[in-house]
């Protein structure tokens, strides 16, 4: 069976095909991948074309770094559930163990590893293809993506000891010192980026260890064709909560389907969008009253209400009193 991967992965792609002159619409269609992959970034296409894509674009828009480019502005958000649980880790080393232990639901084709080596920790990743394809775009892409979530935990500013890739250097390396650094070297024996173990145990002030519970079920739920819509929805439900963008076209527009289409599923199991939302903000009410580390305002914008006012109506709506009185009396 073919290795797969999220079409997230290939976020950027169209910007960056476009400033080398490329269509990228083109290209696609000429790696046989779908048209939407651009578009869906949940959507599963195989590992080997999206490799062959970054390949194809580096060759015919003569972009060495094709790969590291895309990745220079990549978020966790499109790591989808694995970057909310990245989010909410209590270190960066939490974070990239998890990075380890779940990638493989983002991109089968890639690993991560963590070696210490006294005062030093090497991230260690691999891309690897069936058949020998061809990775070089692939891997730089994966080493950027990795440089930015260590980024996000420890500033922009952040520069690793070192950064060795396994590949031979190309002929201009400006994009890559740019990003990484002047420490950087290529034909070594590893893919790495060697960070000061101290930077890995920093505690992490934006770590909400409810929203890491909720988005760990999501990781460990069935998201294959036997999902239900009623956990596909939920599991949207709790990825975009606390943005504020949890409405039920933006839940189709991921679904990649119409509201009526999502409305009729629900409804054939029993359910309803409206319902998923609340029941899922019940939950999550549960935890964050019982922790009592976060302010009525906090926990309303955590839950996806602009105002502390229409989180108010809702709670009285639900519990038949105020917030205030059932945060008091636990």
């Amino acid at each position: 069976m073919s290795l797969t991967l999220r079409a997230a992965v290939l976020t950027n792609f169209e910007k960056i095909a476009t400033e080398c002159g490329l269509n990228a619409r083109q290209l696609v269609a000429e790696c046989g991948l779908p048209a939407r992959c651009l578009d869906e970034p949940d959507l599963s296409i195989t590992a080997k074309q999206a490799a062959q894509l970054l390949e194809l674009a580096s060759e015919r828009g003569k972009e060495p770094a094709f790969g590291l480019r895309m990745a220079a502005s990549r978020r966790l958000s499109n790591l989808g559930p694995l970057g909310m649980l990245l989010r909410d880790q209590p270190t960066l080393r939490h974070a990239l163990q998890e990075v380890a232990a779940h990638v493989h639901l983002h991109n089968a084709a890639f690993s991560l590893n963590l070696v210490d080596e006294q005062e030093w920790v090497h991230v260690r990743e691999e891309t690897v293809l069936e058949h020998g394809a061809a990775v070089r775009q692939s891997v730089e892409l994966a080493m950027g993506t990795t440089f930015r979530i260590l980024q996000t935990f420890l500033g922009d500013k952040w520069q690793p000891k070192r950064v060795t890739f396994r590949h031979a250097a190309p002929r201009n390396t400006q994009w890559h010192r740019s990003i990484f650094g002047n420490a950087i070297s290529f034909a070594q024996e590893f893919n790495d980026i060697v960070c000061n173990a101290r930077d890995l145990e920093a505690p992490n002030p934006g770590a909400d260890p409810v929203m890491a519970r909720y988005s760990q079920r999501l990781l460990e739920m069935d998201t294959g064709s036997h999902a239900s819509m009623s956990d596909q929805v939920r599991k949207l439900v709790v990825l975009l909560l606390p943005r504020g963008h949890c409405s039920a076209d933006r839940i189709a527009q991921h679904l990649g389907m119409s509201r009526r289409t999502v409305h009729n599923h629900l409804a054939a199991e029993g359910t309803s969008f409206k319902a998923l939302v609340d029941g899922m903000r019940k939950e999550l009410l549960e935890n964050y009253v019982s922790e009592n580390v976060r302010t009525l305002s906090e926990v309303a914008t955590m839950l996806g209400f602009s105002e502390l006012s229409a989180f108010s109506r809702w709670h009285r709506s639900q519990f038949n009193c105020s917030a205030s009185h059932r945060a008091a009396s636990v």
